[in-house]
């Protein structure tokens, strides 16, 4: 994930100068302060140790009490989904032929963990058991972030394929201009969809380096062999990006359709002194002139799913103001899903004033909720967010005070639900215990529902509203087993009157029509408490 800023400090058009305004209200249902639908997620970087894990061992224990101990904070304030990557440089945080173990996981590359332990295995099991999404993020060309080959595995690719890699600054890089390497990440993607129960494949801004001042990227005779039909160097670049996402999208979807792609792109794709439909920005680096991925085109062909721009700029910052660019995006991701990527690490830790304030972070997120388009945010990084700067924590636990379903994946063919069967509600422990089971028809399915939704109203014959983004209470765990399922609601007042009512969800997050509601009313009576329906 980039964190840097190659930036002219030049004026910028006026917000008018892109075109008709495309913030606006949404539907009523879904323009509460916390909505029912929305991704909430943090990326997981494990290069250089920045969130997981924070101290690399072999223990499988230690690796398990971090991760846990990661999830445990991250759900308390309300994020849904997690971007961990799997692959931060030529390497992998989980067994396999393609790829030795990563340094970052285990100290030593090529280092297994103890007791057989397969980190990702267990990352996916436990994000599923909180009702959260798990996405694999890989760096797809990055071989090595430094020239020590004396750190190297020797089941790294420089010793099993020292054609496939050319060093450019302080790192090495699979040149993707040969086809075998861009098969070769290709099926490193395929190798962790087939193996691993993941809800998504996730990609960051590094396709091609970014550039460093007069030093060309070393690939001079991989064009001269391979770039014959094209009138640049450029365009060829661009066309071995294209090729890759175009093979990775189409494998992903031949395994397991319902396993989503996308990337987040550095957040300016042109400027516009330079393309008529670039965004009116100043920026040094582009993501189509200088890391060669044309994300426009990728999503006019269908090859992703969802695009995660980085706007790591704050709103008015003269050279890319980052409400012009949620703008700018939002006009090109009509086919696609948008979600916004957050600089979460520059709060209180940047020169510009405004990430010196509470507000700004907060203010993007409503900019993205009052945006046409966007469907949620993305936050780099989960330690930035956990470490709590000018109260990070605090603010997102407001924003996030109810759960949140996913948005609707349309593309996703799955099996509608029916809706299941709420069997009984109960006073224990302080709470009201749920008993429900799937629908009879859906026992019969290999998973009757991917999760449950639960919902609660309150007062006497509420109006059954599933669009009460208030009103979500609780998500299940992720592919729940067995015939029958409860929960206990923790939260429940005395005196108060309860509607309770669940839907089953399937893989796209789309919900069946609601169980027969139940209502219970809790009171108490000379210290004791008494149900009545």
């Amino acid at each position: 994930m980039s964190i840097r800023l190659i930036l002219f400090p030049l004026s910028i058009a006026v917000l008018l100068a892109i075109g008709a305004p495309l913030y606006a209200k949404k539907p009523a249902e879904s323009r509460a302060v916390t909505p029912k639908r929305e991704l909430r997620a943090v990326w997981i970087a494990t290069v250089a140790n920045i969130d997981y894990p924070r101290t690399a061992t072999t223990s499988s224990v230690a690796l398990k009490e971090q991760y846990r101990n990661l999830l445990d904070q991250l759900a308390e304030i309300g994020i849904n989904t997690l971007f961990v990557q799997v692959r931060p440089a030529g390497d992998a945080l989980y067994p396999t032929a393609l790829a030795p173990w990563s340094r970052f996981l285990t100290g030593r590359q090529g280092q297994a963990p103890d007791e057989n332990f397969d980190p990702l295995a267990f990352m996916v099991e436990e994000t599923h058991l909180r009702g959260m999404e798990f996405h694999a993020w890989i760096n797809p060309f990055r071989a090595a972030n430094n020239l020590d080959t004396t750190a190297l595995s020797p089941d790294h690719a420089l010793f099993r394929h020292p054609d496939w890699l050319v060093t450019y600054g302080k790192g090495m890089y699979f040149d993707p201009g040969l086809p075998e390497v861009r098969q070769h990440v290709v099926e490193v993607v395929q190798d962790i969809v087939s193996r691993y129960d993941l809800d998504g494949i996730h990609v960051d801004d590094y396709f091609y380096p970014y550039p460093i001042e007069n030093t060309p990227f070393p690939d001079s005779l991989s064009f001269a062999r391979y770039g014959q039909s094209f009138s640049s160097i450029e365009d060829w670049r661009r066309g071995n990006t294209d090729a890759f996402i175009q093979d990775v999208y189409q494998g992903i979807k031949k395994i397991k359709p319902w396993v989503i792609f996308g990337v987040s792109p550095f957040g300016v794709w042109r400027n516009q002194n330079k393309d008529p439909k670039g965004s009116a920005t100043r920026a040094g680096a582009t993501t189509y002139d200088d890391l060669y991925a044309d994300v426009l085109k990728w999503i006019e062909r269908g090859w992703l799913d969802y695009v995660a721009p980085q706007l790591y700029w704050h709103i008015g910052f003269e050279p890319a103001d980052h409400s012009l660019l949620l703008q700018w995006w939002s006009q090109y991701t009509q086919n696609v899903d948008l979600y916004v990527g957050h600089a979460a690490y520059k709060v209180a830790d940047n020169k510009e004033q405004a990430w010196h304030s509470p507000a700004e972070l907060p203010k993007q997120i409503d900019l993205s909720r009052r945006s046409v388009q966007s469907q949620g945010s993305i936050f780099f990084s989960a330690k930035s967010v956990i470490n709590n700067p000018l109260g990070i924590k605090d603010s997102l636990r407001r924003l996030y005070a109810s759960p949140a379903l996913w948005p609707e994946r349309e593309n996703i063919q799955v099996v509608p639900l029916k809706q299941p069967v709420l069997r009984r509600l109960r006073f224990k422990e302080n709470g009201v215990r749920l008993q429900w089971s799937p629908h009879a028809r859906d026992i019969e399915l290999e998973k009757p529902a991917h999760y449950y939704a639960i919902y609660r109203f309150v007062g006497e014959n509420p109006s059954i509203n599933l669009n009460q983004a208030n009103a979500l209470l609780h998500i299940s765990a992720f592919e729940p087993k067995g015939k029958k399922f409860t929960f206990l609601d923790r939260s429940t007042l005395p005196d108060e009157q309860y509607t309770y009512v669940v839907t089953a969800c399937n893989r796209a997050h789309v919900e069946s029509a609601p169980s027969a509601q139940q209502a219970i009313l809790r009171t108490v009576r000379g210290g004791k408490r008494v149900r009545n329906k």
